[in-house]
């Protein structure tokens, strides 16, 4: 086993709640060092829970500054000097107020690559910016949910884990680079980012992008969530290969391309959720696999956890989700999240 391909690299992190701790946590994860900076009363999401905490700040070490003294701020460039970057996800105005962006530390550190998370930009203004208020400015939650209901949110942070893991990439890149620099990451531009191809549709063709029933796709038919009889399936079918494998499974005739399913959307559905409604969830899904076809039953977390226990690990007595970054010969060091202010003792 080798060490981790960022072994020798050190960040900082000044981060909070999600998208900067869980950026560093994935870095620390693959053998980087991460020292998080919290205040005396510790970063805000120790106050949510211990496991909560621990789910995104483990591997790290800890120091406490008072980055608003002149004996923080100073104390912070010391551990700058030989730090390859820093991260950090505040409100802009706090960002510049307290010098963490490269024009002020490259003084110090030409090397430096500064990673500045915020809601709309480094220059963007201090909006509130939290990943449901982004989700709805961007357009997200206009496509989520059941088009005769309102529109709803995932059950889960995707703005800020999204942009924690373009953060990541931002920070990796410009370190491999050999330069220092800014980097300026938003929530805005990564939620943006992430409605690619029904932004392209609406830019170059006026495709204005609606809900559909079950989260149906725009492009591909049959691929959404269906009712079976007993339990959802989600069923994803692309190209024609995966119709013809599945239509013989299901005994659904016609609709033999691509093209004929989109035109012929409501049809298509009706067939497929008739042949669907003969058998559970679960067991077509044990049909479908084998076979190739994009399948899965719809579960609630503790099941799906259930299935794959290949995805917990342990860190500091909590139980929390492995790096999905799996690289050859590196196995992670899972350590504890740090108490405040380990490094101070």
């Amino acid at each position: 086993m080798t060490s981790g391909p960022l072994a020798g690299i050190r960040i900082l992190e000044v981060g909070t709640m999600l998208a900067g701790p869980y950026a560093t946590m994935t870095l620390a994860d693959l053998g980087a060092e991460v020292i998080k900076i919290e205040p005396a009363a510790g970063e805000i999401s120790r106050q949510v829970s211990d496991a909560y905490f621990a789910s995104l700040n483990r591997g790290k070490r800890s120091v406490c500054l008072d980055l608003t003294s002149p004996d923080g701020r100073e104390q912070l460039e010391e551990l700058a000097t030989d730090a390859h970057a820093l991260l950090v996800n505040l409100k802009p105005s706090a960002i510049h107020r307290l010098g963490l962006t490269y024009e002020n530390l490259r003084r110090i550190n030409e090397r430096i690559v500064c990673v500045a998370i915020t809601g709309f930009g480094l220059y963007g203004g201090d909006d509130p910016a939290f990943d449901y208020v982004i989700q709805a400015a961007t357009g997200v939650a206009a496509l989520t949910g059941d088009p005769q209901g309102p529109p709803t949110l995932p059950g889960y942070s995707s703005a800020d884990n999204s942009t924690g893991l373009t953060a990541a990439l931002g920070l990796v890149s410009q370190i491999v680079s050999g330069r220092g620099g800014q980097i300026d990451v938003s929530l805005r531009d990564v939620m943006f980012s992430q409605l690619n191809y029904h932004a392209s549709a609406f830019l170059n063709g006026g495709t204005v992008p609606v809900r559909r029933p079950f989260g149906a796709h725009s492009y591909y038919v049959p691929a959404q969530i269906f009712g079976t009889a007993d339990g959802y399936l989600a069923l994803f079918i692309t190209h024609d290969r995966f119709w013809q494998v599945f239509a013989t499974e299901a005994g659904v005739e016609g609709f033999t391309r691509m093209a004929e399913r989109a035109e012929r959307r409501d049809e298509v559905l009706a067939a497929v959720g008739q042949a669907l409604s003969a058998d559970t969830a679960d067991n077509w899904e044990k049909r479908l696999r084998p076979l190739g076809v994009p399948a899965a039953a719809v579960r609630t977390l503790p099941e799906a956890l259930e299935l794959n226990p290949d995805v917990i690990v342990e860190s500091g007595g909590f139980r929390t989700i492995r790096c999905p970054i799996n690289v050859s010969d590196h196995v992670p060091d899972y350590r504890p999240a740090p108490s405040l202010g380990e490094m101070q003792r």
